[in-house]
């Protein structure tokens, strides 16, 4: 015989947790979620037989991501993304929490190859998608209308571009604003911006490509002392790290130049490094270089990694 009773007492322990769930999820702050850490060529990294790529090959797990953010409100079941990278597929479907939440747009940093070559999956072979935000800077905005495949994605109306301009807010929402903000870099094809993200109570500063610090006219100290979180390049970690290779010609700041930059801040625990090459030891956890970062107070970001607004 049914126990009545019991099932009264289960239904009504099942509605009390949905309306807690609902409410919970209703007052969700919006936050950043982590997409990848790696430098373009992800990790494992094409041709790469040496030691930091041979034990990822065959165990996706180990398989590190190219650099990219999201945005999420789940208040309003809306995101954005940063960068459209080679892993946009399994980006976009982390971010979209399975389809559950919409794409409201995309912002892109630059014109390297990691930072928007998965916008293809935008067009008619892929997605056939209609209309999807691409907010990118003037020179990027030209990049992507005069030089193909790209330009078929405008042509086509799988993407509607929208003009930033530095310093200039973006209100995504009443919850959540971004700014784009110039830095220098290798700029062949585009410029090359940053971002600051601002919600209800919180900013972080999105800077994964740029030159040495000492080339840039604003001082990153105090940008990092004015926000909550800073993710910040951290494509190598020394000058050793390419042999025979010169590294003036890619003259990212070194993870040790910039903790020596903040050595004697008490921000250093806001700092993430991102953007990290595949040769660098500091995307494996367990070794030395990995633990001498976060012995001296920094942190190294990693895939799903979330940073409430």
């Amino acid at each position: 015989m049914m126990n009545f009773n019991l099932v009264g007492k289960l239904v009504s322990i099942l509605i009390s947790s949905i309306v807690l769930f609902s409410s919970v999820y209703k007052d969700a702050s919006p936050y950043v979620i982590v997409l990848g850490v790696a430098q373009d060529g992800g990790a494992p990294h094409a041709a790469c037989i040496k030691e930091c790529c041979s034990l990822k090959w065959n165990n996706p797990n180990l398989h590190n991501r190219v650099s990219s953010i999201g945005i999420v409100d789940p208040k309003t079941k809306e995101v954005w993304m940063i960068d459209a990278t080679p892993d946009f597929t399994n980006q976009l479907h982390t971010l979209s929490n399975n389809q559950q939440f919409s794409l409201k747009g995309i912002f892109l940093t630059h014109a390297h190859i990691g930072h928007y070559t998965g916008l293809i999956h935008l067009g008619r072979e892929v997605m056939g998608a209609k209309k999807v935000v691409v907010n990118a800077m003037p020179k990027m905005k030209s990049f992507l209308e005069n030089n193909g495949p790209w330009s078929q994605l405008v042509d086509l109306e799988n993407i509607d571009i929208n003009m930033l301009n530095n310093n200039e807010v973006q209100k995504l929402n009443e919850n959540i604003s971004i700014t784009p903000f110039l830095v220098p870099h290798r700029d062949e094809f585009s410029e090359t911006v940053g971002y600051k993200i601002e919600g209800p109570s919180k900013s972080l500063v999105f800077i994964p490509d740029i030159d040495k610090w000492d080339k840039w006219k604003k001082d990153i100290v105090a940008i990092v002392e004015k926000n909550d979180f800073s993710l910040l390049d951290g494509t190598f970690y020394d000058i050793n790290e390419l042999p025979g290779r010169d590294m003036e010609k890619i003259p990212h700041p070194f993870i040790v130049e910039t903790m020596h930059l903040f050595n004697n801040s008490n921000d250093k625990k806001s700092i993430f490094f991102i953007h990290l090459n595949h040769t660098n030891p500091a995307l494996n956890n367990y070794s030395l270089e990995h633990n001498h970062i976060k012995n001296n107070g920094f942190n190294v970001a990693f895939r799903n990694q979330i940073f409430n607004l």
